[in-house]
C-alpha cells in the first residue's frame, strides 16, 4: 500500500511554524552557553571553561544537569537584573520557535537562601522580564514557583507562603522538581495544601528518574495535583494508566528525559522509552524541552523528536498541541479560541506540507 508523508527537509520547518505552548521547562536550564560564561567570569570563573563546557556537550550518554542549577543558584546568579536577562532571553528563544505561551518553572528557595536575594524582589525582576518579552516577541509568559524537593518540607512551605503573600497573576501555581530519588511526593502535603488554599494552580515532578509509578498516584491522590511532570512509570501499572486516561490527566512528557537516555542501549532508548506506549494507552501527553540549552534542545526540535524517534505522525501532533491547551492554566474563553485558531493554523501549515510516497505494510 503506497501512503504520503512530509518530506524530512519540510517537516523540521513544519513544526518550527505551528503555534505551541510550553508546560514543562526550568528558567536555569534555559540558560544559554554565553550568557552562562559571563556570569561565571564575573563572578570571579568559580567554575572551569573546560567544566562550562561540558555542560553545554550532550554525548551520547548525557551527564545530569543538577549540577548547573546548583551552580547558578550558589555561585553565579547575584542581582535581580541577572533573573531578568535569564527570563527574557529565555522567552525570546521560545518565541522565536512559535511558542505563544509558556508555563516556566523558577525555584525560590534557591534564589533566596543560596543566591541572596530577596523573594519579592526576585519575582518583580521575572514579572518585569515578562512583560518585556511580551511587548517585544508576543509570548505570554506564566512563572511556576516550584518546591526543591531535595530541600526540607518546612521550606516548601516556606516558599509557598511567599508566593502567597505576594500574589500577582504572572505567578500561577506551584510545581517541585530536582532529585526525586528519596523524596516522594508524599513530604510535601502541607506545602501543597497551603497553594491549594491560596487559591494556586499545582503540578509535580513524578514517576522520573525511573521511581515508581505509585509516586504519580500519590502526586494525583494525595497531593491532589492538576497535572503531571513526566510520569513515565505510569506505564507499568495499566489499572492506573487506565484511570488516569479516564481522569482525563495531562502528563508533560520530555522526549529529552536524560535517565532513558542514560540508563538504555543507544539503539533501544526510543523504542522503549515509554513515551512512545502512553497515547496507546489512552494517556495524554503533552511535548516540551524541560533543560532546553542543556538537553541542547528546541521546542521545535522536541516536537521533531516525536515523529523522528518516537514513530508519531502529524495527526497525533494535532492532538499533543491541543492536550497542551488543554492542560494550560488558562481562561476557558481564550482556551476555545485557541482550540480553533491554532487547529485552523495547524491545518492550514499541513496542506502547504510537501510529501512524498512511501510504501508500507498492510
Amino acid at each position: 500500500m503506497t501512503t504520503a508523508v512530509a518530506t524530512p527537509s519540510a517537516l523540521e520547518p513544519f513544526l518550527r511554524a505551528i503555534p505551541k505552548v510550553e508546560l514543562h521547562c526550568h528558567l536555569f536550564g534555559t540558560v544559554r552557553h554565553g550568557t552562562f560564561a559571563d556570569l561565571n567570569r564575573r563572578a570571579g570563573s568559580p567554575l572551569a571553561d573546560e567544566e562550562i563546557e561540558g555542560f553545554y556537550t550532550r554525548g551520547e550518554k548525557p551527564v545530569g544537569v543538577l549540577r548547573v542549577l546548583r551552580a547558578l543558584d550558589a555561585q553565579l546568579v547575584r542581582s535581580a537584573d541577572d533573573l531578568h536577562r535569564l527570563t527574557f532571553e529565555y522567552l525570546q528563544d521560545a518565541a522565536s520557535h512559535q511558542v505563544r505561551y509558556s508555563e516556566f518553572f523558577w525555584n525560590p528557595t534557591g534564589t533566596v537562601h543560596a543566591s541572596g536575594i530577596g523573594y519579592r524582589k526576585a519575582q518583580d525582576a521575572i514579572v518585569n522580564a515578562i512583560h518585556d518579552a511580551q511587548r517585544e516577541f508576543g509570548i505570554t509568559g506564566r512563572l511556576i514557583a516550584a518546591i526543591d524537593r531535595e530541600a526540607s518540607p518546612e521550606a516548601a512551605v516556606e516558599m509557598v507562603q511567599w508566593v502567597a503573600q505576594n500574589r500577582c497573576e504572572e505567578v500561577i501555581g506551584i510545581g517541585i522538581d530536582y532529585r526525586e530519588v528519596d523524596r516522594p511526593p508524599e513530604l510535601f502535603v502541607e506545602a501543597y495544601r497551603d497553594a491549594r488554599r491560596a487559591g494556586l494552580k499545582t503540578t509535580a515532578h513524578a514517576g522520573e528518574f525511573g521511581m515508581p509509578w505509585t509516586h504519580v498516584r500519590t502526586a494525583l491522590d494525595l497531593l491532589r495535583v492538576d497535572r503531571i511532570d513526566h510520569g513515565y512509570t505510569v506505564v507499568d501499572q495499566p489499572e492506573f494508566a487506565r484511570e488516569c486516561a479516564e481522569r482525563g490527566v495531562l502528563f508533560t512528557v520530555v522526549p529529552t528525559n536524560s535517565y532513558y537516555l542514560r540508563t538504555l542501549p543507544p539503539e533501544r532508548w526510543a523504542l522503549d522509552h515509554p513515551i512512545r506506549r502512553m497515547p496507546g494507552l489512552d494517556l495524554r501527553i503533552h511535548p516540551n524541552t524541560d533543560d532546553p540549552t542543556l538537553h541542547k534542545v528546541t521546542p521545535t526540535g522536541a516536537w521533531l523528536m516525536m515523529v523522528r524517534d518516537f514513530g508519531f505522525g502529524l495527526d497525533d501532533l494535532r492532538g499533543f498541541m491541543h492536550n497542551g491547551l488543554d492542560g494550560a492554566w488558562i481562561d476557558d474563553s481564550l482556551r476555545r479560541q485557541w482550540r480553533t485558531q491554532w487547529g485552523a493554523e495547524f491545518d492550514a501549515l499541513r496542506a502547504r506540507l510537501p510529501q512524498e510516497p512511501t510504501t508500507v505494510n498492510p
